[in-house]
C-alpha cells in the first residue's frame, strides 16, 4: 500500500488519544524523531531535546504526575459548553477521550517528551521572547505527529504534564536548563485517522488589515 501524500496526512491527522498496548520498533521511533528535527528552529540553534520514555515504572510515575494535572483541567472544563463550531456531543467525545489516556497514559507504548533547552539572552530580551520560545519546538513537535500519521501510528500533542513540571523534572532527571513542552503519547491507534474538520480559511482570516475578510476563490 502506498504511503499516504502529504496533504492527504495533514488533513487527517487527528488526536489519537486511544492508543493499542503494541510495543512501536525502536526504528520507528528513530524514523519519527528524525523527521522532527527537520522542522526550523530559531536562529537554527537546535537546542531541541527529546526523551523517549518505554520503562513501565517510569510510565506509572509520569502517569501518577499527569493525572493530578488532568484532575485541573478537567475541572475547568466542568460545566463548560461547547465551542460554537463544535457540537456539543462531538465535545462531550473529547472530553471522555482526554480521560481516557488519563487514566490508560502508562499503557501506551511510548511516551515522548519534547523538551527545550534553555538560550542565554539578556534579561530585558528574554522578557520581550518570552511567550515566542515555543517556537523552536513546536514544528518539530507537528512533524513528529505527521511523521507517525504517516507511519500508522497515532498520537496527540499535551502539556498536561507540564503543570506540575518540577515533579516530572525529578522523574526524568531532567537537567536545570531543559524544559518541557509537550508530551506525546505514541502507539497504534484504536480507532481509524480521518478527516480534520475546521472553520473554513475565510472565517479565520484577514486581508492587508483587521476585519478585511479574505474571498473565498471562486
Amino acid at each position: 500500500m502506498a504511503e499516504p501524500g502529504i496533504f492527504e496526512v495533514m488533513f487527517s491527522t487527528r488526536s489519537m488519544r486511544r492508543l493499542k498496548p503494541d510495543p512501536v520498533p525502536d526504528a520507528v521511533i528513530y524514523q519519527i524523531l528524525d523527521a522532527g528535527i527537520r522542522a526550523p528552529s530559531g536562529g537554527n540553534t537546535q537546542h531541541w531535546r527529546f526523551l523517549v520514555v518505554k520503562d513501565p515504572q517510569v510510565k506509572r510515575q509520569v502517569q501518577q504526575v499527569y493525572q493530578k494535572g488532568w484532575t485541573e483541567v478537567q475541572a475547568m472544563y466542568r460545566g463548560r459548553t461547547a465551542p460554537e463550531h463544535m457540537e456539543g456531543e462531538k465535545f462531550r467525545r473529547l472530553l471522555d477521550t482526554a480521560a481516557y489516556l488519563a487514566e490508560h497514559l502508562a499503557e501506551v507504548p511510548v511516551l515522548l517528551f519534547a523538551c527545550l533547552k534553555e538560550r542565554p539572552m539578556p534579561a530585558q530580551l528574554a522578557a520581550k521572547l518570552a511567550r515566542l520560545s515555543g517556537s523552536s519546538i513546536y514544528p518539530a513537535v507537528q512533524n513528529i505527529l505527521l511523521a507517525c500519521r504517516a507511519l500508522g501510528l497515532g498520537a496527540t500533542l499535551t502539556t498536561v504534564s507540564s503543570l506540575y513540571e518540577e515533579e516530572i523534572r525529578t522523574i526524568l532527571h531532567l537537567p536545570h536548563d531543559i524544559s518541557t513542552y509537550a508530551l506525546l503519547p505514541i502507539g497504534y491507534p484504536q480507532g481509524k485517522f480521518g478527516p480534520v474538520r475546521r472553520l473554513a480559511v475565510e472565517e479565520v482570516t484577514c486581508v492587508d488589515r483587521w476585519g478585511a475578510p479574505l474571498p473565498r476563490p471562486a
